[in-house]
């Protein structure tokens, strides 16, 4: 008996290369849920994007599958047009096209979002639609966590993709060590399955390799026991002494720490907005009882404000949206640092900050302009978890320890984008030209330096920045299941 997918799928057949329009073609050959520019889910879900310069796009039309046979029929109407497009899951990416598209049909995630869980094992299939506030919440009670991301507006699709740095990476690894299976939608339409045992080179370049292999309608996941968390925010009034004492706690705490429960991110802000200049740390242990001397070095700097306190992870996560700087334009880029030494602690950290410092002088006065820069240990101990788990294109060394920096601009003009684009090229491209000098004089290691990408720019070379034998390779899996180039040119992303 043929299944009425079967049928929607032998009449894309018999239709060809006559179809020329995706939305008007799915509109008349089937019951998927497509949206134009009138109606309100349409616009609810093209304005809800983390910057305003990827909402101003406009898509021909919104598509809502709900399984992924509805994705499979999708995609085989495209094959027989030449339309850009965009796959959404949560619209945290800032890049202009990267999960937003102007004039052809931008397919959303949105109702592909099912929890299922397996109370005993801890294994969950869940769909791209969800963000992590939501499955976070979902989860609550059940015992059972996933690594995730910190800020819960995001959605799972895009950070898993790209990695993923969770606060609980140093137990185990990034977002994406803990699939165990994607089913995934390939360049033909066909609906496949990629795990350690099955397509087990498209298993490995998922997992740090974008959006470039199909479009993934389910993530089986492997969770962790948890119970409630100790969690939440120090903020601090920003002087060039208390510049001194973040920096070389983060420098410290990313050497010394040996608690794999602990993690933290360290954020200096700055802007025209209430003339902010402050620092925030993000502070997490997982679990109640917080071992003395943890986070001294950074509580002993003296907050202003303090908002830890015993909670679900849920809450947590559900309680960090306030970070989004709603109605702007927003940039992201990023840069990793070999972690100095003591000795040469200073030299470097204080090194890039001032950088960091000099560049953002000069933006000051851009209407609504917050400038960040956030400091993330990147351990050893990441990627040993991460290794212990599956094999990624990241691939660190797992006897190195580094630091992860993100770089962000949010704005009110969108006129200005190009000229913010050069500023955020000029920040994080001074702090790799320094790196790149203290590597040759020796101040730092000559180790290799990934990018990462859930940060990254769209003016950095994604791929360039991985091992060359890592790229050879998730070139050589692209070109297997996408033969005609359908996912390389035709929607936005780094290329292999």
């Amino acid at each position: 008996m043929i299944s009425a997918w079967g049928l929607v799928a032998s009449a894309i057949g018999l239709l060809g290369l006559a179809l020329a329009d995706t939305c008007s073609t799915i509109r008349d050959i089937s019951n998927i849920d497509v949206t134009s520019p009138l109606d309100l889910s349409y616009l609810d879900e093209q304005s809800d994007y983390w910057s305003t310069s990827c909402a101003a796009l406009k898509p021909s039309c919104i598509i809502f599958p709900k399984v992924a046979d509805e994705v499979a029929a999708i995609v085989k109407v495209l094959n027989n047009n030449t339309e850009n497009f965009a796959i959404k899951s949560g619209g945290h990416n800032p890049n202009n096209g990267w999960s937003s598209v102007q004039g052809g049909p931008l397919i959303s995630t949105q109702k592909l979002k099912q929890v299922i869980l397996d109370q005993e094992t801890g294994i969950a299939k869940v769909g791209p639609g969800q963000r992590l506030d939501s499955i976070s919440a979902e989860l609550q009670g059940t015992g059972w966590t996933f690594v995730g991301g910190r800020i819960g507006n995001t959605g799972v699709g895009g950070l898993v993709l790209g990695g993923g740095l969770s606060y609980m990476s140093a137990q185990y690894g990034w977002a994406a060590s803990s699939v165990l299976e994607y089913e995934i939608v390939l360049a033909n339409g066909t609906i496949a399955t990629a795990s350690a045992t099955q397509n087990a080179d498209l298993f490995r370049a998922l997992k740090g390799g974008g959006n470039n292999f199909g479009i993934i309608t389910t993530y089986t996941l492997q969770l962790y026991r948890q119970g409630d968390i100790f969690g939440g925010n120090l903020v601090f009034l920003r002087t060039p002494e208390t510049d001194s004492k973040m920096l070389k706690a983060v420098r410290d705490f990313t050497d010394y720490n040996e608690d794999d429960k602990a993690a933290v991110i360290v954020t200096a802000e700055r802007g025209n907005i209430d003339l902010i200049d402050t620092w925030i740390l993000f502070l997490f242990y997982d679990g109640i009882d917080v071992p003395e001397g943890t986070f001294k070095n950074f509580t002993d700097i003296g907050p202003l404000l303090d908002t830890t306190k015993v909670q679900t992870y849920a809450d947590l996560i559900g309680g960090s949206n306030w970070v989004i700087v709603k109605g702007s334009v927003v940039q992201i880029g990023t840069e990793t640092i070999p972690m100095p030494s003591a000795e040469n602690g200073v030299k470097v950290m204080e090194g890039i900050h001032s950088h960091w410092r000099n560049i953002t002088d000069t933006v000051l006065l851009e209407p609504g302009v917050i400038a960040s820069i956030a400091y993330q240990p990147f351990p050893k101990r990441i990627a040993q978890a991460a290794k212990e788990r599956s094999v990624d294109l990241i691939d660190a060394e797992d006897d190195a320890q580094r630091l992860i920096l993100e770089l962000n601009y949010s704005f009110l003009p969108q006129g200005d984008y190009d000229k913010m684009d050069q500023v955020l090229q000029n920040t994080y491209g001074g702090v790799r030209d320094r790196v790149v000098g203290w590597q040759q004089d020796g101040t730092l290691p000559d180790i290799y330096l990934p990018i990462f990408m859930n940060y990254g720019f769209h003016q950095q070379d994604y791929f360039s920045r991985l091992l060359p034998e890592n790229r050879a390779f998730a070139h050589s899996v692209s070109e297997s299941v996408d033969p005609d180039g359908f996912f390389r040119t035709r929607i936005g992303g780094w290329k292999p």
